[in-house]
């Protein structure tokens, strides 16, 4: 068991019938975690790895650019608390979407942007959201969005001591920032 080091629940659990869970790329997911264990209704945050074509990667493994993987962080929420589309406005809203193989100062593409998601309504939904937040961007003067749109992709759980981060490490490295443009 990997325990959570704020909500206490095991991180390798399978997901009860009344959670979701989404995988959430923003950049560095120190940050990105911390921006979702924040929020209520969100039940469980891990990071780890996922889009690319290497099992059981190793953070100095994906560093080097070769595994295809991106740093993600696994949300598991409940929707009945927290919509979808609450979690896809905090993603948009709290990076760039429009950087391509980077995030701020964080340059590969382990730090590009992406949304997995596990059913067809978060597919329509990540759509609709996408094609909203583009137009808010385009009259903002940012480029067009590059985040990666997968489904069902394997998630390859982060060694522990990146697990809550910044919860363990309070003035640790966050290089999140977000565009300033709101859904």
């Amino acid at each position: 068991m990997v325990q959570h080091a704020i909500f206490g629940n095991d991180l390798t659990a399978d997901i009860s019938a009344d959670q979701q869970r989404i995988l959430l790329g923003m950049g560095c997911f120190w940050g990105a975690e911390r921006c979702f264990w924040q929020l209520e209704g969100v039940t469980r945050t891990a990071v780890g790895y996922a889009g690319g074509f290497s099992e059981n990667p190793t953070y100095q493994q994906i560093c080097t650019g070769n595994t295809g993987h991106a740093e993600v962080v696994e949300v598991v929420y409940q929707p009945d608390v927290i919509s979808t589309e609450s979690i896809l406005k905090s993603f948009w809203e709290n990076h760039d979407p429009t950087q391509g193989m980077r995030q701020g100062n964080d340059r590969g593409s382990q730090y590009r942007s992406m949304l997995v998601c596990f059913d067809e309504q978060q597919l329509q939904l990540i759509e609709q959201s996408r094609e909203h937040y583009q137009q808010k961007l385009y009259a903002d003067g940012y480029a067009t969005i590059t985040t990666e749109l997968l489904s069902d992709q394997t998630f390859h759980l982060a060694e522990e001591d990146h697990q809550q981060y910044l919860h363990k490490n309070p003035q640790g490295y966050c290089g999140l920032g977000g565009t300033g443009t709101c859904l």
